[in-house]
């Protein structure tokens, strides 16, 4: 399956790697300090109950300890630093990726362009939207004489209508902004009474 990946996929896996080796660095360097603290205290044990030999060998094994702690530390710094690079390097090169992929793009686009073409494109554009604003124009006229009829309808219809019926209409209309307003104010009471009631209940 290795053959089939693609260049991200296995920088991806290079970069988990790199992390997964800084990781146990770091862990190596976290036990050498335990390392370090417990040979600290037993070589303080010894001391204490006198055994020199022990006192010598837990000494011994403090200073290689030591020595295998710095080791590891400046391994831990390579890596990161190489790190770094690399990460520099990858910038580096999609950057330059980037700007010839660009390159090659500006390149193509200026071949496929054709200013000939695209003025005759424009002419004949001019005139479709001349023709089409002419077609507009007409079709406007016709909506507006459509329109005008439609009102003129409207005027002979509304002569059918007697005066009689229209007040009608308007006393309707009236009379039922009048009931919309009563309920309202009905409204408003019955909310000023459920407060006041309220109120009397905490004085109480």
């Amino acid at each position: 399956m290795g053959l089939f990946k693609s260049s991200e996929e296995r920088r991806i896996e290079r970069d988990i790697r790199i992390r997964q080796g800084i990781r146990r660095i770091e862990k190596s360097i976290r036990e050498q300090a335990r390392f370090q603290d417990e040979f600290i205290k037993n070589a303080h044990q010894a001391r204490k109950i006198g055994d020199s030999a022990q006192y010598l060998f837990i000494r011994n094994s403090l200073k290689k300890t030591a020595t295998i702690r710095k080791m590891l530390e400046r391994q831990l710094l390579s890596v990161k630093n190489a790190l770094l690079i690399k990460r520099q390097a990858e910038a580096s090169a999609d950057f330059a990726s980037s700007m010839s992929l660009m390159a090659r793009e500006i390149g193509r686009l200026f071949g496929e362009t054709d200013l000939v073409k695209t003025q005759a494109d424009w002419e004949k554009a001019m005139v479709q939207s001349q023709t089409m604003e002419e077609r507009m124009n007409v079709f406007l006229d016709t909506v507006e004489d459509v329109a005008g009829q439609d009102v003129e309808l409207s005027a002979a219809a509304s002569e059918a209508i007697s005066d009689e019926e229209l007040d009608r209409l308007i006393d309707a209309e009236a009379q039922a902004e009048h009931s919309q307003e009563v309920a309202r104010l009905s409204g408003l009471r019955a909310e000023l009474a459920a407060l006041k009631q309220e109120g009397e209940k905490k004085r109480e």
